[in-house]
């Protein structure tokens, strides 16, 4: 007799999703639906609507992430002006950029993650949490806490809002940096770079005792896909794309952004309302590809910057090829907070940034452009077709969870055929599928989070629909 096993909410994740487990006569899981529930329906209302305006309304995808979507919206129009942007503002988007990498990897590794690292996978439900941590290790919730502050500081001393700042537009930025926003950045460096390497020591001191979850949190061969620059450095604002394979040979690279369409394709499936890209020249399913921060690091030849590189250096042996446990986009992205810690202090002392010629201006030039970024969970694009009154036709949108979205699914199948059977549940089993899926940290929509226990029930049915077992949370 066929079971169905349903997890709705999937907590401590930004927005809400579900896991549907399918168990055979036998009582071992057959399949795994990870399934986004919300439709958002962005790249339908911006139809019609003057493209100038597209940084500043994307931005409301995600509460988390506005800079990344302002970030590539304002590359895509970029294009459709024709203009090159000041080599000023370029610098300052990337510092941009950098606050958001702080303040999204923190919130992700402190607050959504690190219960389960520092209280334990298989702890009581009722504190493991951020409050849990809180009680466990007061420092490291400060640092937390500290760090999305430094985060949120770049965001809100650039753009004047710590959320939608509304500060990125066609063409550049439309103010640039004072002199006193440069000092006070400048001056949060050193506490930022002692917090992220003592975190980087806790964490590394405590890998060992996950071997489990590292075996089994999305282990599996799979192709991967992040920016580079011209070097094949890694980079995060302005790059090329490069693919590589599951044993680190280069499939494709120094890909222009525009060109995107060519090597990614788009699928759909009934049960969820995120799309599933995968690399076309493989086809769907199989040519699935894994974006984010373990992707990066495993894509890059190092970052130009001599405490992430030593940091990558050591990341790189934990196996002869690219890291495939998802489990260590956890690491990696502690990595990545020290790399843009260093990246935001080599702009700031860059003469460039105060500049004040930060704005190209121009009519359109082109009805079509893509605007690619990195935002922390991965590899996002944006791209438009527009009229000759420049008013948006057509968009699409390709966000990183959506690029993951067909590894998340097969994550979660493999943990849940390790540690579930059909005949029992247990709050271990599901906080590990619930884990896995932390580990790609997916952003579902705008954020909703919760302190303490969020109200959540497990429901086991059988092929008649009969309720067979129910745990409830909260």
């Amino acid at each position: 007799m066929s079971r169905e096993l349903v997890i709705d909410p999937v907590t401590r994740i930004e927005g809400h999703g579900k896991v549907t487990l399918f168990f055979d006569d036998k009582n071992e899981v057959k399949d795994a639906q990870f399934a986004v529930t919300q439709f958002r329906g962005f790249e339908k209302f911006v139809e019609g609507r003057p493209f100038t305006e597209m940084p500043s309304i994307v931005e409301r995808i995600c509460g988390i992430c506005p800079v990344s979507h302002s970030l590539a919206a304002s590359k895509a129009c970029d294009s459709i002006l024709g203009v090159r942007i000041p080599s000023p503002a370029k610098k300052i988007r990337q510092l941009l950029n950098c606050g958001e990498f702080i303040q999204s990897h923190a919130l992700s590794f402190f607050h959504l993650s690190s219960p389960d690292f520092l209280i334990g996978f298989d702890s009581d439900p009722s504190i493991r949490n951020i409050v849990g941590v809180v009680n466990k290790n007061p420092q490291l919730a400060k640092n937390g806490i500290r760090l999305r502050q430094i985060g949120g500081h770049i965001v809100e001393w650039l753009g004047k809002k710590r959320v939608h700042p509304a500060w990125v537009v066609p063409g550049g930025v439309n103010e640039c940096l004072s002199e006193e926003h440069k000092d006070m950045m400048l001056k949060e460096i050193p506490e930022a770079k002692e917090i992220i390497l003592n975190t980087l020591k806790l964490f590394k001191g405590m890998i060992e005792d996950f071997r489990k979850e590292i075996r089994t949190f999305g282990n599996f061969p799979s192709m991967f896909l992040g920016l580079v620059d011209a070097e094949g450095n890694w980079e995060i604002t302005d790059g090329y794309l490069r693919f590589i394979d599951s044993k680190g040979n280069i499939v494709a690279d120094m890909i222009e952004p525009s060109k995107y369409k060519e090597f990614i394709g788009e699928s759909v499936e009934e049960f969820s309302y995120l799309k599933s890209p995968y690399y076309k020249k493989i086809g769907y399913p199989e040519g699935i590809y894994r974006v984010g921060p373990a992707a990066r690091l495993n894509v890059c030849n190092g970052f130009s910057t001599p405490l992430a590189d030593k940091e990558w250096a050591e990341f790189k042996e934990l196996e002869r090829g690219p890291v495939l446990s998802s489990f260590h986009n956890h690491y990696a992205r502690l990595i990545e907070i020290l790399a843009v810690i260093e990246l935001e202090e080599k702009l700031l002392n860059d003469p460039d940034i105060l500049d004040t010629h930060i704005r190209a201006y121009a009519d359109v030039n082109e009805y079509e452009g893509v605007g690619c970024v990195e935002a922390p969970r991965g590899t996002l694009f944006h791209h438009y077709k527009v009229d000759k009154y420049g008013l948006i036709e057509w968009a699409n949108m390709i966000v990183a969870t959506g690029n993951n979205n067909l590894a998340i699914n097969k994550s979660v199948l493999q943990v849940a055929q390790h540690y579930m059977t059909g005949t029992e549940i247990t709050e271990a089993m599901i906080n590990r599928v619930e884990g896995v899926i932390r580990a790609y940290d997916p952003c579902l929509s705008c954020s909703t989070h919760a302190i303490g226990m969020m109200p959540l029930k497990f429901t086991l049915i059988d092929s008649d629909g009969k309720i067979i077992k129910e745990i409830t949370r909260g």
